[in-house]
């Protein structure tokens, strides 16, 4: 009976953590569609998220880089952006066990605000159907690593600005190791669609 007992109250409890969940993360997509820099007033209707889907949060392991070189990212513009591999993320998504290159930027680096800034640009199997052609981008912090893991939340997924205004924007373009192989139904859809 005891054991009874406690199975319930789990289930209880993570029945109340993924409503939590799932509560928050509709009040985060929320607050970045109101907050939005570059789209604004009923344009923000045209901003479409697939559901929060807690399968998408996942716990990647990081590996520092061996080497920090420092390289041009392309851009969707003129100006190319110098990133550097901070480190390297695996874990398993759709059963599939892929990795990305977290990357540091050299010109946020001596800005005290963004100093800690790491970027993860991605494409996957949605990129240029149901998300944005060009990929998505998810923030990370140095603090985000935690004992050599992170939380890697594709719920957070968004779109670069270059997805609402062409011409305007030099927004990096995810190098080919930052392809993933699988659909990722989580985060920010294509600007426009449904």
């Amino acid at each position: 009976m005891k054991q009874f007992i406690c199975a319930i109250s789990f289930l209880f409890s993570y029945s109340a953590f993924a409503q939590s969940y799932t509560d928050s993360m509709k009040l985060y997509i929320k607050n970045y569609i109101n907050t939005h820099e570059v789209v604004k007033g009923e344009d923000r209707k045209q901003m479409h998220f697939f559901d929060v889907n807690e399968k998408y949060r996942v716990i990647a392991k990081f590996e520092k880089a061996q080497t920090n070189q420092w390289f041009e990212m392309p851009t969707s513009g003129r100006i190319k952006k110098v990133f550097r591999v901070y480190g390297i993320l695996s874990f398993i998504i759709n059963d599939t066990l892929v990795k990305l290159n977290l990357y540091q930027s050299q010109g946020l680096m001596g800005n005290d605000q963004y100093k800690n800034y790491l970027f993860l640009p991605f494409t996957d199997a949605t990129t240029g159907i149901e998300t944005y052609e060009s990929g998505r981008y998810i923030d990370l912090q140095t603090s985000d690593i935690k004992i050599n893991e992170v939380v890697l939340d594709f719920n957070k997924a968004y779109n670069p600005y270059c997805a609402y205004v062409s011409g305007v924007y030099n927004c990096p373009i995810p190098p080919a190791a930052n392809h993933l192989p699988v659909a990722i139904l989580a985060g920010e859809k294509a600007y426009g669609k449904h």
